[in-house]
């Protein structure tokens, strides 16, 4: 905390003496306090978790101060505030609260809706007559080789247009596997036909200098960039589109390691004695693993929904996709064969569960994930389709964290 000081000259440290004595022992930094969990600086630290809470919000609320981040909001905050009563001679007489009315009506949000043209006519139809909506987390999904990149390198350059075409604000573009390609943009910008008339007509084409780019190698620092930076960004520059490309890489990287990690340990301390400790060792840290997925993704789907909507921008992230090994079309649960030529089950099969049995582990055929995928991966479950079946990664958990899925088939053209 020796930097404290240099990094904010004007930060109140006399209200925090005593804690800053104790993180200055340890060696704690401001950069520490930033982006440590409080938890965590606790351990080292020994001071109280909620004195440590309010000590990062005093130093994160003095950087924003120091930046220029989030002064017009709070002014209408105090503004506000300051309406709230009126004053008569010495005393302050509370203002009548203001009559309970609907946050939103069909009118106002019809007028906030603000949509990224994907610049194909016949796909923002489909999208509902604008392109991507503004305020919502949409997913672009599909295999190698079908056109999610080039779909998100549209995107970056027409959220620079003018409504109704785009938000004519800047983009932000966070990959997580190879930086932003600057040269295929350069690329659409000479050669799309939508942009060449937009020049010919004497208007302001999309430029690169508008659109802000970063890598994050790992799931630590996708978390960072996501947490402190992304806001800061937002608010000095009125993001208007902000991408990840993709958002399965770093968790599969990061958790498919580690469950291969425990599973070599696992094994190896079985090995010893039987092969069941280490198999039953194997099982138990898959699952703890992919518990710890399931909240990273919550917390993911929370941090980009709440940015989409405070800050009124579009949200698209990337999939990618798995195959669909051994899935086949679900049995109907209703079925047209007359009863005298359906095949009876043997007497060895019970068709209900026994009443000793848990009643929850014999699920009715409808409530099976092979019967309920098809409402939400995007490639249906028709088992004469002429196109192999996929899966989205992250599975369903994922899938209830965004607004939108758009899948992208790689199909043959012929005639062409």
């Amino acid at each position: 905390m020796t930097d404290l000081l240099r990094v904010l000259p004007h930060f109140p440290v006399g209200q925090y003496a005593n804690l800053i004595s104790t993180l200055e022992k340890v060696g704690l930094t401001t950069s520490d306090l930033l982006t440590l969990e409080a938890a965590d600086i606790g351990k080292r630290t020994q001071l109280p978790l909620l004195d440590i809470k309010r000590l990062c919000a005093a130093v994160l609320a003095a950087l924003h101060d120091d930046l220029g981040v989030f002064a017009t909001s709070r002014r209408q905050h105090s503004n506000q505030g300051q309406q709230h009563g009126q004053t008569v001679g010495s005393s302050t007489v509370p203002a009548a609260p203001p009559p309970q009315t609907l946050k939103n009506t069909p009118a106002s949000l019809a007028a906030q809706w603000q949509t990224i043209s994907t610049l194909d006519p016949d796909l923002n139809r489909a999208l509902g007559g604008g392109g991507i909506p503004a305020g919502y987390v949409t997913e672009i999904t599909g295999e190698s080789g079908a056109g999610k990149t080039q779909f998100l390198l549209t995107l970056l350059l027409s959220v620079q247009l003018p409504p109704p075409h785009g938000l004519g604000r800047p983009a932000l573009y966070i990959s997580t596997e190879a930086p932003l390609s600057t040269r295929r943009l350069a690329q659409m910008l000479t050669t799309n036909p939508f942009f060449k008339g937009i020049e010919a007509d004497g208007g302001e084409r999309p430029s690169l200098d508008n659109i802000i780019s970063t890598v994050t190698p790992d799931l630590e620092s996708q978390d960072h960039i996501l947490t402190y930076q992304v806001p800061v960004e937002i608010e000095r520059r009125n993001i208007g589109l902000l991408v990840l490309d993709s958002v399965a890489a770093n968790y599969r990287a990061e958790f498919e390691r580690t469950t291969t990690t425990t599973t070599s340990s696992s094994t190896a301390a079985g090995a010893t004695s039987s092969s069941t400790p280490g198999a039953k060792g194997a099982g138990a840290a898959r699952s703890s693993n992919m518990g710890a997925r399931t909240a990273e993704l919550v917390r993911l789907g929370m941090q980009l929904r709440d940015l989409a909507q405070k800050y009124n921008l579009a949200v698209v992230v990337s999939n990618q996709v798995a195959d669909r090994f051994g899935s086949k079309m679900p049995e109907p649960i209703t079925s047209s064969i007359p009863r005298s030529s359906a095949v009876l089950p043997t007497p060895s099969v019970t068709p209900y569960p026994h009443p000793d049995e848990n009643p929850h582990q014999s699920h009715h055929p409808a409530l099976h994930l092979d019967n309920q995928q098809r409402f939400f991966t995007g490639w249906g479950d028709d088992p004469y389709a002429s196109f192999p079946l996929k899966t989205p990664s992250l599975g369903l958990v994922w899938s209830t964290q965004i607004s939108a899925r758009i899948a992208l088939f790689k199909r043959p053209a012929y005639g062409r």
